[in-house]
């Protein structure tokens, strides 16, 4: 059962409905042991916070900046502002102190909670170039506070002003205000061209997206979510309220880079991710078979073909599998692949939502194999996340994105370009009324940027229109696409396609550093260093060799002709990554074109 109540008062509703049952699995930033709330401990910590927001006289939709990763806290605080009606802009964790700067300035945010020491030392350090910037709070009670920062408290400390109730008239009143078109969220997309711009979410946006999502999205009250993506991600964030709604358990991980040890630890039914996760899955499971002896080898290669026949060509066209068939599987499922899903800690898996870039149909064709199933769909923060998804049990085309949510309208330009139209559709972006006029057309649809079509009642994507590349031979190159292709290889981390205004199709290699270097030990190969490895003919010629078997369908021209493996990753701190790991292609011809130049020479 979905209680889809006002975000003022959801999680007070679902702890009226669940009472003592546990709500939020968590571990404390930095610990190790795994802790949980109750529904009714949450809507105590949220009603709390809440207080001591209005202790601090925080007014109707007055803007809080919330920089931290995942934790409860982050939780607390956007639910707790949430009750009193302000709203709330998250920042990436990871994002630089200049675009904090700009989106403190910019949303004139006054108070700003933090999570850890590295976030709390850029906001310190931006403290003084933000006119409107009065307090910031820590959640993490380990970080070192300045000596001289009178404008810091910690979070517990913080909370304690909201324990005397002295606002609860306040707060009552608040709750009965409450609209459904007032701003609930400010998302900053960082986008890979030009600067921050912030996406107005209103509270009827996420009501409409929990009815649309609710009716679709098989996550119940018997599910444990992991929180994996940040809860800046527009995907994470929609997704953790509608489990929220419906009364699944939410375990929040606070580190990425521990998502697989946190699955193994407490076993989660269902949690969304994006397909380099999946793909990183496929290729340690690839690297286990590659490492097996023959007949073990054999023998998992074969299940795969079975969980492929079962899973594709049969249940996801709708179709019943023969009776030998579906006995064969059943039998592999219970002895093969159990044991791979168990060592995900993946035992009792239900739903995996999966979007955010194209995923590779090789990718998809493997998770489903292997008896997971991955809910392919698309979205955009403008659109609060899902615009379509397929629906579990129901039949879908592997490399599409699924079926639109019912109150999506979705049109095709005469440019081929996907146009939406509906409740769940931003009203537009914060302080930017000329770029807000050109996102809409006369009709009211909103411009995606991406290209895509309708076949049946599938929604299909392209490329995004803008990221077309034209070869100096006239050719037209959807970079993302080759790149989703290649990125399955194992021993490619990251990959940037090069083809614009070029005479063929070259690429930016990161490779698996430890995978390439095991390869050369194996091989004797020596080296000096990375840069040296890089620079191997024969690691070159081994890494061209499984480029061109990846590529073979592709067309000719869109084909990788040369490529260059780079000794470091792609970063950040020099503006070659968004704060979501999208490449920022223009950054990347500027920094490294000396490389890029090199591999046309003929």
């Amino acid at each position: 059962m979905q209680i889809n109540s006002h975000l003022s008062v959801l999680i007070r509703d679902l702890a009226a409905h669940w009472g003592d049952r546990e709500a939020l699995i968590y571990q404390d930033f930095g610990g190790t042991e795994w802790k949980s709330y109750s529904w009714r401990q949450f809507a105590d910590k949220v009603r709390t916070v809440s207080l001591a927001l209005l202790d601090k006289g925080v007014q109707p939709q007055e803007n809080i900046g919330i920089f931290s990763q995942n934790s409860v806290q982050y939780l607390f605080t956007d639910f707790g502002a949430w009750g009193i009606r302000a709203t709330t802009i998250p920042f990436y964790a990871t994002s630089s102190e200049q675009q904090i700067q700009f989106m403190i300035n910019d949303a004139k945010v006054r108070i700003l909670f933090v999570g850890e020491q590295d976030q709390y030392d850029k906001a310190h350090r931006i403290f003084s170039f933000c006119p409107t910037l009065e307090l910031i709070v820590v959640y993490d009670p380990k970080v070192r506070i300045s000596s001289h920062d009178p404008g810091t408290m910690y979070f517990d400390d913080f909370i304690k002003g909201g324990q005397s109730h002295e606002h609860s008239d306040l707060l009552e009143q608040r709750y009965t205000e409450a609209s459904m078109d007032e701003i609930a969220n400010i998302l900053y997309t960082s986008g890979t061209t030009g600067d921050s711009k912030g996406v107005i979410l209103t509270f009827g946006q996420f009501y409409a997206a929990m009815e649309a999502n609710g009716h679709c999205v098989s996550v119940t009250d018997k599910d444990r979510v992991l929180n994996f993506l940040p809860y800046t991600h527009i995907f994470e964030r929609g997704w953790a309220i509608l489990s929220l709604s419906v009364g699944a358990r939410l375990i929040v991980n606070t580190y990425p880079q521990q998502v697989q040890q946190s699955m193994r630890q407490t076993h989660p039914t269902s949690m969304s991710s994006v397909p380099r996760f999946w793909e990183k899955v496929m290729q340690g499971v690839q690297e286990q078979i590659d490492n097996a002896n023959p007949a073990k080898r054999a023998i998992f290669q074969h299940a795969l073909a079975v969980g492929k026949k079962h899973n594709i060509d049969y249940l996801s066209k709708g179709l019943k599998p023969p009776v030998a068939l579906h006995l064969e599987y059943e039998m592999i499922n219970r002895t093969i692949f159990s044991l791979v899903r168990k060592e995900l800690g993946l035992e009792n898996a239900n739903i995996f939502p999966t979007a955010g870039a194209a995923v590779n149909p090789s990718v998809e064709e493997f998770v489903h194999a292997i008896g997971l199933n991955m809910i392919v769909g698309y979205g955009l923060t403008e659109s609060l996340a899902t615009v379509s998804c397929n629906h579990l049990g129901k039949p879908f085309t592997v490399g599409s994105v699924g079926i639109p949510i019912d109150s999506i309208q979705i049109k095709i330009s005469d440019e081929g370009e996907v146009m939406l139209k509906g409740p769940t559709i931003t009203r537009g972006y914060y302080n930017r009324e000329e770029l807000t006029r050109e996102a809409f057309d006369e009709e009211g649809f909103f411009h995606t940027g991406d290209a895509g079509y309708m076949k049946g009642n599938e929604l299909f994507l392209k490329e995004r229109i803008k990221d077309l590349f034209k070869t100096s031979n006239g050719k037209y190159i959807a970079p993302q696409m080759i790149e989703s292709k290649l990125l399955v290889d194992k021993y490619i981390d990251q990959i940037a396609v090069i083809a614009d205004q070029r005479k063929f199709v070259s690429a930016l290699i990161i490779p698996e550093y430890k995978l390439l270097e095991d390869y050369a030990a194996k091989h004797n190969i020596y080296y000096k260093d990375r840069e040296d490895l890089c620079r191997n003919r024969e690691i070159y010629d081994m890494m061209m060799e499984r480029i061109e078997t990846l590529q073979q369908q592709l067309a000719h021209y869109e084909q990788v002709k040369r490529f260059t493996l780079l000794p470091h990753h792609f970063s950040m701190d020099r503006g070659e990554l968004t704060n979501t790991l999208k490449i920022k292609r223009r950054v990347l011809n500027e920094n490294y074109k000396k490389e890029i130049d090199a591999m046309y020479v003929d």
